[in-house]
């Protein structure tokens, strides 16, 4: 059953409460309209810190808000928990899992992203991404569980294995997960095991490319990699994946005719790809649109849908282009919280501009530049301001992340926990959130190393 709409006020229906449908619920705080926010989970989550709760730097709460806590003081907001599985276009329907049916006017999706194995799901298991909480407490478990059975093993072969760890992807995530593990390994275990050195831990960073953190400037990406590497990570560029299981990657160097070899190791975490949420491909199958490779829909200028005015698409679900206000050549909108924000606030506006009967103004992002840590006072900020761009890195540039991070957080309580917690972890070198509560599926303690047939290099 649908429900009716309230005093006939325009029915909005957002989907997603990340960064672009936080930011799009909060626009329209002042509007006569009544807007139905759906999530299949009860927080907003800042992903930009998601890699710490799974390095075990922030607990879980540091970094989340409760949906219906950020809307309490927001009566034309309905919160719902729960997964959107069909949107009906013709009928103006959204219908959840479990079978209820909302009838919307205006509907924003912004449903996100998932992992991306590049046709290669089977390696999921093996390989686990980082976009959710449940993501980050299982990265945190394998993590942490590898210590505990390399402790256990009397065979060095094997205790050699479950002591490599290898990140894939040398994007923002891919980067700043490497660098925390190496603290891990070189500062926050050490002197906790009897059998072990945690500090002989190898932390291994595979790029497919020439250089990590390709969207950054070269002088930045090269001091990116000079950081790692001084953090005791192994980098190894133009490295491709070509299988995973549960004992080892196998990695190709270098062009197609280059060596592949394996890595043995016992814990792998995935930062290479992400896709665009299903609901981009049944929106298009619907409406007769196409999708980028990623899944994305392309939107008009106003991040409408062709033929559809009433649907906006925003984040990662969109492929939008920013055009500016004197014209010239439209450029891509890069998939980081910002671009999230400003489509979120730009498709609610133009939601009112509908209503209102004016004509809709095209999206225009706003790049004020990108910034990565890599660990203890090590960053690189490309920075784009009114007055040039900064480029710096190190001790400065690390500063500037942090501060920047917490004044983004949402929520006054989360800036002082996380604030507190950054301090006392800088000057104790210990992170206090290592908790493996299941311990239901631990692996084998004492499986036998896969014996590769190509040579292995470690």
């Amino acid at each position: 059953m649908t429900p009716a709409p309230a005093h006939n006020k325009p029915r909005i229906v957002i989907i997603g409460c990340g960064f672009g449908g936080l930011e799009a619920a909060r626009t329209l705080r002042r509007a006569d309209v009544d807007i139905t926010l759906i999530d299949r989970t009860n927080h907003h989550l800042f992903q930009p810190l998601l890699y710490q709760v799974a390095t075990a730097g922030l607990s879980a709460p540091a970094i989340a808000a409760p949906v219906r806590h950020l809307f309490r003081d927001q009566p034309n907001v309905t919160t719902l928990l729960g997964e959107v599985s069909t949107v009906d276009a013709a009928a103006r329907q959204v219908t959840l899992a479990d079978g209820l049916v909302l009838g919307y006017d205006h509907l924003i999706v912004a449903a996100g992203a998932t992992h991306s194995y590049f046709g290669r799901d089977e390696w999921e298991q093996h390989a686990p991404g980082l976009k959710t909480l449940d993501d980050a407490f299982e990265i945190r478990r394998r993590l942490l569980l590898a210590f505990e059975e390399a402790e256990k093993q009397d065979d060095p072969v094997l205790r050699a294995a479950w002591l490599n760890f290898v990140v894939i992807g040398g994007g923002p995530t891919g980067v700043e997960m490497a660098g925390t593990m190496a603290e891990i390994a070189r500062h926050t275990l050490s002197g906790e095991f009897r059998r072990i050195d945690p500090a002989t831990a190898r932390i291994i960073l595979l790029e497919g490319g020439p250089r990590v953190l390709q969207a950054m400037p070269q002088s930045l990406s090269e001091r990116a990699t000079e950081q790692l590497r001084k953090l005791g990570v192994d980098v190894r560029l133009d490295a491709r994946v070509t299988s995973i299981d549960g004992t080892r990657v196998q990695v190709q160097s270098g062009s197609s005719a280059g060596q592949t070899y394996d890595i043995e190791t016992r814990c792998v975490v995935w930062a290479a790809g992400v896709a665009a949420s299903p609901l981009g491909k049944q929106l298009a199958a619907q409406l007769g649109l196409e999708t980028d490779r990623a899944g994305r829909l392309a939107v008009l200028p106003d991040l409408s849908l062709p033929g559809r005015p009433e649907i906006s698409v925003i984040g990662d679900l969109a492929a939008a282009k920013s055009h500016e206000p004197g014209g010239g050549e439209p450029r891509s909108v890069p998939g980081v919280s910002p671009g999230a924000k400003q489509m979120g606030r730009c498709a609610a506006a133009n939601i009112l501009r509908r209503i209102q009967g004016n004509q809709t103004v095209a999206f225009h992002y706003k790049d004020y530049g990108n910034l990565a840590t890599i660990g203890r006072n090590a960053a690189v900020v490309d920075l784009v301001s009114p007055l040039g761009n900064f480029r710096f890195s190190g001790y400065p540039a690390w500063l500037f992340w942090l501060f920047a991070h917490i004044y983004f957080l949402i929520g006054f309580r989360n800036r002082i926990v996380v604030l507190i917690d950054w301090a006392s972890a800088y000057w104790s070198k210990q992170r206090y959130a290592r908790v493996i509560a299941d311990l239901s599926d631990q692996a084998p303690a004492h499986q036998p190393p896969h014996r590769p047939t190509q040579p292995t290099q470690l």
